[in-house]
């Protein structure tokens, strides 16, 4: 900690005269993609590994991943203003943060439609901007309540029973139950999560996921090793007999698309909803 104190010490005055209404870090794909939508992008200095969308946050700075920021990556870029989804750390790094007293806004994360206007505005009012923000809040809430009655009138009676695999790491399965983003946007896009007998993220049982007999896997869209092709996943134990396997039904999606709630949470409702029902 004395290391970080002195860090922070040195670089205090860079920090202190950087223009906070221009020198703004995002942290957080949703934070950054609201900024953005506010057309406030130009302000911006620096944004976290999960800020790739639009494409011209990808060409900003990058301070290295959200959970795992270290005081010299974000104190090098000097910002005025920090503004953050919930979860970023670790706490050491914020405490340094605090201490060089960089504005630090902590933006509430909650996965639903209320939870994407409650963050719009708090990003609106961080960066003083609340009447655009109350522009694009009305914008918004008009598109999610369509996208969602569309959603549930997709899904009838019958919603589909959907089990978010979030990796598959050493053979175990590490699975979405609720108060997750993956839990919100199914909800949303009128299926039923198979998981709710814990909230977070945590690993399965064989048996447990097949009394669970998901009828779709829900997964991100990537090549590492927390995903599968189709037939190592349907080879697993755990889901060669649920009804997924049996119709070879997985649906991937881009992870900030699917899970961010931000501006194009609308747009997935209906792109999830038509990947499980067709359309």
């Amino acid at each position: 900690m004395r290391m970080f104190s002195l860090l922070a010490a040195v670089l205090l005055p860079t920090a202190l005269c950087a223009d906070g209404a221009k020198n703004v870090l995002s942290i957080g794909g949703s934070v950054t993609e609201i900024i953005y939508a506010l057309g406030e992008g130009d302000r911006l200095i620096a944004r976290d590994s999960t800020s790739g969308f639009p494409v011209a946050a990808a060409a900003l700075p990058d301070v290295g991943y959200m959970r795992a920021l270290s005081p010299e990556g974000v104190l090098a870029v000097s910002p005025g203003l920090i503004i953050s989804e919930e979860g970023a750390g670790p706490p050491e790094t914020i405490a340094v943060l605090e201490s060089a007293n960089i504005p630090f806004i902590t933006v509430p994360d909650e996965y639903s439609r209320a939870g994407i206007i409650a963050k719009v505005r708090a990003v609106g009012d961080a960066l003083d901007v609340s009447e655009v923000a109350q522009t694009l809040v009305q914008d918004l809430d008009a598109k999610l309540q369509v996208a969602e009655k569309t959603a549930q009138n997709q899904a009838g009676d019958t919603p589909k029973r959907v089990l978010f695999i979030l990796s598959t790491q050493g053979g175990r399965i590490m699975a979405s139950g609720q108060n997750t983003a993956a839990h919100g946007i199914i909800t949303m896009a009128g299926a039923m999560n198979v998981i709710t007998e814990f909230e977070g993220y945590k690993p399965l049982s064989d048996e447990a996921i097949s009394a669970a007999a998901p009828d779709v896997i829900l997964m991100m869209d990537r090549t590492d090793d927390h995903g599968a092709a189709n037939e190592v996943l349907f080879a697993m134990p755990a889901l060669a007999g649920t009804p997924a396997a049996q119709n070879d039904a997985v649906v991937r999606m881009d992870g900030a698309y699917l899970l961010g709630f931000g501006p194009r949470t609308a747009d997935a409702i209906l792109d999830l909803n038509a990947a499980l029902y067709g359309g």
